[in-house]
């Protein structure tokens, strides 16, 4: 049978009950006073207001209502899901989409596999993206003694500025990946240099790291932090350093590798306020690879637990700001 032959991707019911289960894994709680296991009552059989498309009312799925502040709820309030208009089982559906693809796959593909609008795919694109941004306070990488990989790439073009020699009209990234863990951590920079890139690399680095980097002369002062900074000269066609074959940025590299397929490929255009959030999609799906222990639906559920406390809405371009 297929992954997508799960209840939870073509009934409503089954769906909530899905979300549920990950979602309120410790026990129901309220969204609105924060009541945790406290009396909480189904309103099964409620039903929306009557109208042409629905003259007997839709179903209301998974509706609740709270005993202490007496409000009514589904496990969709307080989450990314919210005041979606596409029913839970075609949202369901695009996580699997999104987090079993390699590369990503693009709104236009979203639309036509759900059978929606491509706005609305483009939208619940962006809501998964938002779920996948860790928000979590992780231990600094390279914790005893560990080695981390550092680099930056360019992607795309900064909107308003002409081409010209160099990368100072493109957008710059920064990862970092710890080998033991198998993590990685990306950044969208204004510009790839030293004060772009040193806090960064301060705040998420433990001072007892081996630093792993290319040759760049930003790199040089910094390494000076750690218990060691290794380093392979690209310019000389150099990518494992001859006296320790531990020291190169091979990992980082492929890291990047996919990355740019995928926003080639892929999604061929990308605006830099929404940066971000593509770069938290490419390192949730890195840091949940099958080489670190997950698969299709482990990584659907890991998705799905990052919606809780995230709203993402829409404002049209002639919104004011």
């Amino acid at each position: 049978m297929s992954v997508l032959s799960s209840p939870h991707f073509h009934d409503e019911a089954k769906a909530f009950e899905y979300l549920e289960s990950i979602v309120w894994a410790d026990g129901v709680v309220c969204p609105h006073c924060g009541t945790v296991g406290g009396r909480v009552y189904d309103l099964s059989g409620v039903r929306t207001k009557p109208s042409k498309k629905n003259p007997e009312g839709k179903l209301r799925h998974g509706l609740k209502k709270c005993g202490e502040c007496r409000k009514q709820f589904t496990v969709k309030v307080g989450t990314v899901f919210e005041h979606a208009r596409l029913p839970l089982y075609k949202m369901l559906q695009a996580v699997h989409l999104m987090v079993s693809s390699k590369k990503g796959i693009s709104a236009h593909q979203l639309a036509r596999v759900l059978e929606v609008q491509y706005k609305s795919a483009w939208f619940l694109a962006h809501r998964i993206r938002e779920a996948m941004r860790s928000g979590d306070l992780a231990q600094p990488f390279g914790n005893g003694g560990g080695a981390v990989e550092v680099d930056e790439t360019y992607i795309g073009f900064k909107k308003g500025r002409a081409l010209q020699k160099g990368t100072g009209h493109k957008m710059a990234v920064v990862a970092l990946v710890d080998r033991e863990s198998g993590k990685s951590k990306w950044f969208h920079v204004e510009n790839a240099r030293a004060d772009d890139i040193h806090p960064i690399v301060l705040d998420n680095i433990a001072r007892e790291a081996r630093l792993m980097t290319d040759e760049a002369k930003m790199y040089r002062k910094i390494g000076r932090d750690f218990a060691e900074h290794g380093t392979t000269t690209h310019a000389r066609f150099e990518y494992v350093n001859p006296k320790d074959r531990t020291i190169h940025t091979n990992t980082v590299e492929g890291a990047f590798s996919i990355f740019k397929r995928g926003m080639r490929g892929v999604y061929q255009h990308c605006a830099e306020h929404h940066l971000h959030r593509y770069l938290a999609e490419y390192e949730f799906r890195y840091n949940t690879r099958t080489a670190n222990g997950f698969d299709d639906r482990q990584r659907g559920a890991e998705a799905v637990k990052g919606i809780v406390g995230k709203r993402l809405t829409y404002e049209g371009p002639n919104a004011s700001a």
